[in-house]
């Protein structure tokens, strides 16, 4: 037999130690389990990686035409010894985190602590790295927002590779559900709809196209589906954008504004009557007014109140430099002098420069 023969997929079989017949599928299930398997492109003769019999079938990840061919050149090496010589293969993109979540994971060889976990456990993890990300954007640090979108991709991957040792589903079927998804809801793009259409109507289309699925998969409600897990500022706003689509709506934002005085106003008659549940519910109430008023300005209070923290944070830091320039400690001021510092770290704030 020759080297470079295809079997009845048409696939070319790259073998250094040997070429299997045309008539053998070679499949991870019919070798032992020494051998690692290594996807070499027959025709870029780029190196992947492969976890399971159905990396086969894929195409070459670099050059996407090409075919895959079945590599044996690492038969003689233990599992490990193979592995990271494609671990460290610092151009195979998401092949190679594929390959590192399941070293990781492996029961006989990976970390232990990756393998205690469960998708419990780490769930707390996505959503901190997502408010990283936002964190690195706000600052413009650019670089950082690489490492930190990386970290989030990490998290799919982890629950992607705890979902398939469970056979729930792939990396492969969470990147083709996304992008059915994303198909589907812009036919005026994929489709024969028209793209001569604005903004605003498509984000009226995508929130009917929403709709549609989820009368599909019996929720028929408004608000249904609306993820209990999510910040409560930014729930907020979901529920108030869904009850709006059925007209359940203050017409203007003004109407927003005299909610707000009136939940004010209930919310000091329950400290005057020292209940102290009803001023957890009424302080509730006030901050979901003021949030549907931001709605109401087109403006997301997350981010808001972000900015708001952050403006808090340098203007105190500024205060605290201006007493550590004065010989003073802050703990022994007094609160009309910490105002009169509150008020100039104010104006050396309005003297600096703004990042563009």
């Amino acid at each position: 037999m020759n080297e470079n023969e295809t079997n009845t997929c048409g696939q070319t079989l790259i073998c250094k130690t040997s070429v299997l017949s045309p008539q053998y599928h070679p499949r991870p299930e019919h070798l032992p389990k020494i051998y690692v398997w290594v996807m070499r492109c027959s025709e870029c003769g780029f190196v992947y990686g492969a976890n399971n019999c159905d990396a086969w079938l894929r195409k070459c990840p670099r050059c996407q035409g090409g075919k895959p061919g079945f590599d044996l050149s690492f038969a003689g090496r233990s599992n490990t010894e193979s592995h990271m010589d494609f671990v460290r293969e610092n151009e195979s993109g998401i092949s190679r985190l594929l390959e590192i979540m399941r070293r990781l994971r492996d029961p006989n060889t990976g970390c232990p602590w990756d393998i205690e976990q469960d998708f419990k456990s780490i769930a707390h993890h996505a959503i901190e790295e997502a408010y990283e990300v936002c964190d690195a954007i706000e600052r413009g640090e650019w670089n950082e927002l690489k490492d930190e979108l990386g970290d989030l991709l990490f998290q799919t991957v982890f629950h992607a590779q705890m979902a398939e040792e469970k056979e729930l589903f792939s990396f492969n079927d969470i990147a083709n559900a996304i992008a059915d998804k994303m198909v589907k809801r812009h036919p005026h793009v994929f489709g024969d709809e028209s793209r001569e259409k604005s903004a605003e109507r498509q984000m009226r289309d995508w929130e009917s196209a929403k709709a549609s699925e989820r009368q599909s998969n019996a929720r028929t409600g408004a608000l249904d589906d609306v993820a209990i897990a999510l910040p409560s500022l930014l729930r907020a706003i979901k529920l108030q954008k869904r009850a709006a689509r059925v007209g359940f709506d203050w017409p203007c934002a003004k109407n927003v504004v005299k909610k707000i005085s009136e939940e004010a106003e209930e919310l000091l008659a329950e400290i005057d009557a020292d209940e102290d549940g009803r001023v957890e519910e009424e302080v509730g109430d006030l901050l979901f007014s003021i949030a549907n008023f931001a709605r109401h300005l087109n403006i997301d209070p997350e981010q808001a109140l972000r900015r708001a923290n952050s403006k808090f944070e340098s203007r105190f830091k500024r205060m605290e430099n201006i007493v550590q320039d004065l010989g003073m400690n802050i703990e022994d001021a007094t609160l009309g002098e910490l105002d009169e510092l509150w008020n100039r770290a104010k104006k050396d704030e309005k003297r600096r420069p703004k990042n563009p």
